[in-house]
């Protein structure tokens, strides 16, 4: 698949933001505006140190996210959206509205049948 031509539109975006952290990442990026290392930690369970680093550096790498260093003692870093990356805020904004519709049906395991 290296150097296939996506045509499939949620393809490309999945490139971009998929996975389990990324999505996650952006949203608290959204609602808190600039966040340091430390606070995207607690506030994202089960997400380890090595990988919540990767997952910012793709989402740099992808021009999403700046990182802003502080030439501070000890040394402070902060992560905030592009406005590329805030051109996601309507996905994520639809996310969470599912999210909040589906809630009950989803915590509670039940599944409707297809229509």
């Amino acid at each position: 698949m290296k150097g296939k031509i996506n045509y499939c539109p949620v393809e490309v975006t999945l490139k971009v933001i998929g996975g389990k952290w990324k999505v996650l990442i952006l949203y608290y990026l959204k609602e808190e505006k600039v966040m340091r290392f430390g606070k995207l930690k607690k506030l994202i369970p089960g997400i380890t140190q090595k990988m919540l680093t990767q997952q910012l550096r793709e989402l740099e790498a992808d021009a999403l996210i700046i990182r802003k260093v502080y030439a501070e003692v000890p040394p402070r870093v902060e992560y905030m959206l592009t406005k590329y990356g805030e051109s996601l805020e309507p996905v994520l904004n639809l996310m969470c509205q599912w999210g909040d519709k589906h809630r009950n049906q989803i915590e509670t395991g039940l599944k409707r049948k297809a229509v």
